[in-house]
């Protein structure tokens, strides 16, 4: 089962010396960019899930409205928010759709999970930091579902070949045929692959004069939307199942 996530999130980065970009810009290209990768879904009739920041819940409740009706889950990703702003967003959305918000992604701060089976979350998707070394170290790690307090902890999916990790870097730096072959490997030997992208690597950087390592602009953009259309050809061609995360943990 291949699950293909996506995190809804503003780019951080500074905007280069001479260049201006509010937060009004930042929502607006994180808007513009969730919108393309619903296009190519669109395209192949594929399902996934939106990992939505939560301090922008308030702010894209149009673009949450439009994913959901497309489908897709709306689960959130959690920052750096408080239990009571978590609490809070989560009563929001479920009345905006009038559905429940079953998951949850954290990578530097993690609420307890004791705290989030409270405010009624059923699944955790917890992600490891991605930079230039950490996703080509040899890793070891459990790619089984497991439970705990109550929850389902979802794991990252690590190649059990290469031992590479599927986080956002390598989809990008990764090219597509090797990409490819990964998939097909991991899902021999595992039952599932997690897959996640963030909304920010579909930036147009030519365009949007952010700070960012050469190496993050290497394929975003454009070329991000080319890399994820190959993907999902490639997964229909094969025949292979996909699955929005809430359906495949319960």
């Amino acid at each position: 089962m291949v699950l293909l996530t996506f995190n809804i999130i503003n780019i951080e980065a500074e905007a280069k010396k001479g260049s201006q970009i509010n937060d009004e810009d930042r929502l607006k290209i994180t808007e513009d960019n969730t919108k393309a990768v619903l296009r190519i879904l669109d395209v192949h009739d594929i399902k996934a899930s939106f990992f939505v920041e939560v301090s922008l819940t308030g702010k894209l409740q149009n673009l949450i409205k439009a994913i959901s009706s497309k489908g897709h889950e709306i689960a959130f990703y959690n920052k750096n928010s408080d239990l009571a702003e978590i609490e809070n967003a989560k009563k929001n959305i479920q009345e905006l759709l009038e559905k429940q918000v079953r998951g949850i992604r954290q990578k530097d701060v993690k609420v307890s999970l004791g705290n989030l089976k409270l405010m009624g979350f059923n699944y955790v998707s917890n992600i490891d930091n991605a930079n230039i070394l950490f996703p080509f170290k040899r890793l070891k790690r459990d790619t089984e579902i497991s439970e705990e307090d109550g929850l389902s902890i979802v794991p990252e999916s690590i190649s059990p070949y290469s031992q590479l990790p599927y986080n956002d870097f390598v989809f990008q730096i990764l090219p597509m045929k090797y990409y490819q072959n990964m998939v097909l490997e991991t899902l021999q030997n595992e039952e599932f692959v997690l897959i996640y992208l963030n909304s920010w690597q579909f930036t147009d950087f030519r365009k949007y004069r952010f700070d960012i390592p050469f190496y993050r602009s290497l394929f975003s953009g454009k070329k991000m939307e080319d890399k994820l259309d190959a993907l999902l050809t490639f997964i229909n061609e094969k025949d292979l199942a996909v699955s929005r995360m809430k359906d495949y943990v319960f």
